[in-house]
Parts: C-alpha cells; structure tokens; sequence
C-alpha cells in the first residue's frame, strides 16, 4: 500500500546579504533565518508541509567574506486532513485514511564565502518522523487499529554556489546547487506497529527521495527607508537522476517552485521582526512507487518572525508559518502551523 503524503528530508539555504546604501553589511544584522532554498530545501514529498521559509531573506542577503554555521530545529504537525481548497473528515472508500504525520529535523549549514562574490554552502538534515494511517478506507466496516512508524536519521544532503557580484551593490544573487541521495530512500523505514507491521512506507515518507536534484534559483533585496527593507526570491528544484529506476520499482519527487517575498523591520539592531509570504507549488510524484494522485498542489503560508542579535557575530531566530491557502490534489495531511528556531554563527 502506498502511504502519501509528508516531508522529505529538510534542507536549508546560505545566508548572504547586502547593505541598504550598496554597501556590506556585517552580519550581526541578520534577521531571521533560512533561505530562498526552500524549494532549494528539497523536494518535498507532499505539498502540505509547510518548509517554505525564505530563511536567507529572514537572515539578509550578506557578501561578508568568511565561515558561517547555523544550527536549526524545525517542527511540522500534519494533523489535517485537505483535499482541493477544504478541510475533510473522511475520505472515498479504497483510498487510504492518514491520521498523522509529525516531522522534526535538526540541521546543520555550513558557509563560506571567499570573497565578496561567492559563496558556497552546505546544508546537512537529520530528520525525525512519525507517521499513522488507518489504511484502505472502508465504510461498511469499522476503522481498523492505527499503524505507525517512527524514524530517525540522516536526510538528503544539499551543495549550493552563489554568485552575487552582477550589481555592485551585491543585492542581486543567482544560485546553483544540487541535492544528494544521502537519505535512506524506499524500502528502508516499515512500519512497526498495527495491522501494516512489516511493510514499507511510501517512497515519500522515506528520509530521503533517493533521486540527485538539480537546483537554481535567484533573490532580490532593496531598502526602501531608514528602517524597512524588503526582498523577493524564486527557486525550482527538479530530479535529474533517480536510484529507483527500474520498471515496475521506480520513483522521481515531483518539482517544485517557490517564491517568496517579505519586508524586516529593522530599527532596534538587536530585535528585528519581519513578515514574509511564501508560496509554492508542487509538482505530482511519478513511477510506480510514488501516490501520483495525492503528491500535488499549491499552498501560500503567512510567516511572521523575529531575530535576536545577541553580539557581534551570535544571532538567535524564530518563525512560525500559518497557511493562508491550500489546493491539494487527492487527500493529503496538512499542518496548522510550523515552527523554526536557530542560532547562527559567523567567524
């Protein structure tokens, strides 16, 4: 049976940013974190969960020279079931009842920057998940016990370059990059508990996509006074190469785009709050392992945070996303809400 819907392996993106005069700014301004990588992030393996910060348009857009780490925790409930635009409490029979997926990934980024005009990135996941269903739908006969599953481990990894030096200013940025099938792919976590003890896990529900994803994208950012500055980023992020391969036992994410765009207050230098909207749009899984017909969709989440500079060179942040809109293909769970907390350090 092929259990849809969930997050993938969590990614993350470099931290760059450039003075509101054209100028460099140090880093010790960053506001909050994380990346026009969100689509960058990963392939999503759903299109409900919610990993869609623009977490290097929270930071800003930097062109400091030198290293950079950042350690991140995010949390994503999926407790709601959708279909299209609406919230639902069942489903058709013979299509599968989920009841809950809950992700947890604790990530590491590494950055470095060279020179005023590149950078590279690494951004490494480690991801948590639980997951139940009920199974086949059946109305004419009583709901069975739950199955769950519960997984820990490494996520697929992800190589970004940056290159931001076409304007002087260094506020405009192009980025390629490339996910790595380092995540345990389908067949690796089966459930362990219910009526489907034994059996694999959708190729979605794996810690990673087992397929090598290419990645490009793009940021814009600009002060439009003494305290407010705002910036816009697009990402696409699509497989070019699948270990699942084989007829009858394939599998490929389906692509994804996103943009977003947000505003960071920022005229205390030590708690800059910002609001960001992130949309994206997910493309359906192919092959004969993937849920085709639950793996789709378009969804926009509202994004207020808020970063503390605790010195020159040490910030904390936080976000929390709410979802404004939602068209799901199928049935799939969707989160209320996510939430990111970090801390960054640059040397």
């Amino acid at each position: 049976m092929k259990l849809r819907t969930s997050v993938t392996a969590a990614d993350r993106g470099p931290v760059w940013w450039a003075d509101r005069r054209g100028l460099i700014r140090h880093t010790s301004n960053l506001a909050l974190a994380g990346t026009l990588l969100l689509a960058t992030r990963l392939v999503l393996a759903c299109a409900t969960c919610g990993c869609t910060l623009s977490y290097d348009g929270a930071m800003g857009y930097s062109s400091s020279t030198g290293w950079r780490i950042n350690v991140e925790y995010d949390f994503i409930n999926q407790d709601q079931l959708r279909s299209g635009t609406s919230a639902v409490s069942t489903v058709p029979n013979g299509t599968e009842l989920e009841h809950q997926t809950i992700n947890r990934y604790l990530s590491v980024g590494v950055s470095y920057s060279p020179n005023a005009d590149w950078n590279g990135f690494l951004w490494v996941p480690y991801v948590m998940r639980s997951h139940t269903t009920y199974g086949t739908f059946d109305s004419s006969e009583p709901l069975p016990p739950l199955s769950g599953s519960n997984s820990s481990s490494l996520g697929d990894v992800k190589l970004i370059g940056t290159y931001r030096g076409i304007l002087s200013s260094h506020n405009l940025g192009i980025q390629l990059g490339v996910k790595l099938p380092t995540g345990a792919y389908y067949d690796s976590v089966k459930f362990s508990t219910g009526p489907m003890a034994g059996e694999p896990l959708d190729a979605s529900l794996q810690p990673g996509t087992g397929s090598t994803d290419m990645i490009v994208g793009a940021y814009y950012y600009q002060a439009v006074s003494k305290n407010w500055d705002i910036y816009a980023n697009g990402s696409y992020q699509a497989a070019v190469a699948e270990k699942l391969d084989q007829p009858g036992n394939d599998y490929r994410p389906g692509n994804l785009v996103t943009v977003s765009f947000g505003v960071r207050y920022q005229a205390d230098p030590t708690w800059v709050p910002q609001l960001q909207v992130n949309l994206s749009r997910k493309m359906a899984d192919q092959g004969a392992l993937a849920d085709t017909a639950d793996t789709a969709g378009t969804v926009a989440y509202l994004s207020p945070g808020l970063s503390i500079n605790l010195s020159h060179s040490m910030q904390l942040y936080g976000f929390v996303q709410l979802p404004v809109y939602s068209n799901l293909s199928g049935y799939q769970l969707f989160p209320h809400w996510t939430a990111s907390v970090g801390a960054s350090y640059s040397f």
